[in-house]
């Protein structure tokens, strides 16, 4: 099971940025945890890891995920609330996705409140910090198997 793990603009900042928000780990210690955590679930799980600051870029992996991906967990940050284009391209490869984010957007201002994204998704995991990515993966194991 191939697994595309994409993050958005400023997630390379991670553990520098609004710590008291985001945390202190930073992505790669995010990525690490993550698979350590895929193989306690099952061995076969191969996840692939990319963040970009840049639009066209995540449309771009995205579209170029069908047929080489069985679903994706992605964290928009910033285009969650702005990216039609984001929304468009997971609703046309047609992966199964999950929309995951470290803070509660939901408790947040509101223009965090509104994701373009989640609607295209199987679900929406807020809130739990870097577990927030462990409960997407079994989520989108447990979709998949």
């Amino acid at each position: 099971m191939k697994i595309l793990v994409l993050n958005g603009p400023n997630m390379n900042l991670l553990g520098t940025r609004e710590p008291e928000i985001y945390g202190q780990k930073t992505l790669e210690d995010i990525n690490s945890e993550l698979i350590e955590y895929s193989k306690t679930i099952n061995n076969s799980i191969e996840l692939s890891f990319f963040q970009s600051n840049h639009e066209g870029d995540i449309v771009d992996k995205i579209q170029n995920a069908k047929n080489n991906f069985d679903g994706i967990i992605i964290n928009p940050a910033a285009y969650t609330h702005t990216s039609v284009a984001i929304a468009d391209a997971i609703k046309g490869v047609d992966i199964p996705a999950v929309e995951v984010h470290l803070s509660n957007i939901n408790s947040r201002e509101d223009f965090r409140k509104n994701s373009f994204i989640a609607p295209n998704c199987l679900g929406q995991i807020t809130g739990f910090g870097k577990d927030s990515y462990k409960l997407a993966l079994l989520g989108l194991y447990n979709y998949l198997k």
